[in-house]
């Protein structure tokens, strides 16, 4: 019997008892990034550990090291996570390889319901196949990439009036991505305090994932599509069209007239240092970075404010982050994991998840009469949490995804070629991926 038959046929024993059983005090190893929400679950964590018993340990690993780190642990059968907060990207790899506990049975028992979370964190974190009721995760950090700016720069009268009578328009938060470029040109080399400051930080690193997650949220706004709707894996004239071309020479002009000089490997932390220290007059960043920024002694209050990513001539939509949490295959604590996560899952311990930090996805949150108003970039979330998309989820992501890496910041950061020659390349290698992985 394959250990994936094992671990299936554990948890099915399991839920034959009456859902999940209280176990034997075990320790349990959750293993997620390091980064601020981090912190948070640990503070969230000692709540499960006075209720049940169990002792939890965490594995964090910055996210520049998270994905070879943890998907290494994944593909070797390791033991050391109990529990992964994998990234959305992982689910189709953590299905059809057999890392992940398929929850169908044990939300079930337990009365847990995808119904019950924003839709689009069900889609983006927790089903395998797309758009089937197949569930490897729990939605378990809501994230989406939306925009920082400097309230305070943006009020005052003079940049006012020099905005006014060179745009002929007010400075305020854009409406559109074609004013999001205007804005970051006019401060481009504008001083403020005694200071040169720049227009906007956004992402252009290269060897992880993000210049991808920063451009996409121009492509998906001018036309981009990574395959026919109506024909899985056909590329070309979706990934290559038209509008896409013209929304990655968008992001490149935007990179070249709009940030700070030797910005040209920037992601999350860059971005944040940048603005915090008072460099950029926006930044792209993942909306959790937002309880940072409001708490922050120089830029936090009201010197700061938050919009979500604007509209581009397709439509309107912004790159999803967050992830959701598993259960380990490979585990041999399965019966306390699954506890952990009934005990995630509950209202009021996804509210307290709220209000240290983390981002809840559970709508009984979410649209609770007040939280648009309960943080000052909630309604923000909200908004932006409405417009998502996200990168492929497919097995072969990390190929799928380094592809795209080269490509586009060969063009927007590098300056070779053009727009077309970088989207008919990146059909190409597309195309070989999933012709390799018998997709075509």
């Amino acid at each position: 019997m394959t250990l994936r038959k094992m671990t299936t046929t554990a948890a099915t024993a399991l839920l034959a008892m009456g859902g999940v059983a209280t176990a034997q005090a075990e320790e349990l190893t959750l293993c997620w990034a390091a980064w601020d929400p981090a912190n948070a679950l640990i503070q969230l964590g000692k709540d499960f550990e006075e209720q049940s018993g169990h002792t939890m340990n965490y594995e964090f690993v910055p996210w520049p090291n998270f994905a070879d780190r943890m998907l290494n642990e994944l593909n070797s059968g390791g033991q050391l996570c109990d529990l992964m907060i994998g990234d959305s990207q992982w689910i189709g790899g953590g299905a059809e390889s057999g890392h992940y506990v398929k929850l169908n049975d044990f939300f079930d028992a337990e009365g847990i319901t995808m119904d019950d979370f924003i839709p689009a964190t069900v889609t983006g974190y927790a089903e395998w196949p797309k758009g089937t009721p197949n569930y490897w995760a729990l939605p378990a950090f809501a994230d989406v990439v939306g925009w920082t700016y400097r309230r305070d720069w943006f009020e005052r009268p003079e940049l006012q009036q020099a905005f006014m009578e060179e745009f002929g328009r007010p400075l305020d938060v854009p409406a559109t991505l074609a004013e999001l470029k205007d804005i970051a040109t006019f401060f481009q080399g504008r001083e403020i305090d005694g200071n040169t400051v720049y227009g906007a930080a956004i992402y252009t690193e290269r060897g992880s994932e993000g210049i991808t997650m920063g451009v996409t949220n121009a492509l998906y706004n001018y036309g981009f599509q990574y395959e026919n709707p109506e024909n899985p894996y056909e590329l070309e004239g979706y990934v290559n069209s038209e509008g896409a071309v013209e929304g990655l020479e968008y992001y490149k002009d935007l990179y070249d007239t709009g940030t700070p000089p030797g910005s040209s490997n920037w992601y999350m932390s860059e971005n944040i240092d940048a603005y915090k220290s008072g460099q950029v007059a926006m930044q792209m960043n993942f909306a959790f970075i937002w309880p940072g920024v409001d708490s922050d002694p120089n830029v936090g209050g009201d010197k700061s404010g938050y919009f979500p990513n604007p509209p581009g001539p397709f439509g309107q939509f912004a790159q999803l982050g967050g992830q959701g949490i598993s259960v380990v295959s490979y585990s041999d604590k399965q019966d306390a994991a699954l506890e952990y996560i009934k005990w995630f899952a509950q209202p009021e311990i996804q509210s307290r998840w709220w209000e240290l930090g983390g981002y809840s996805a559970l709508r009984a949150v979410v649209e609770e009469p007040g939280f648009a108003e309960s943080r000052p970039y909630a309604q923000t979330f909200l908004d932006s949490m409405a417009i998502v998309k996200d990168f492929w989820a497919e097995p072969a992501y990390a190929d799928l995804l380094l592809a795209m890496q080269d490509e586009v910041h060969d063009y927007v950061v590098a300056g070779n070629g053009t727009a077309q020659e970088a989207l008919d390349d990146l059909v190409e290698e597309w195309t070989i991926i999933f012709e390799d992985e018998g997709k075509l």
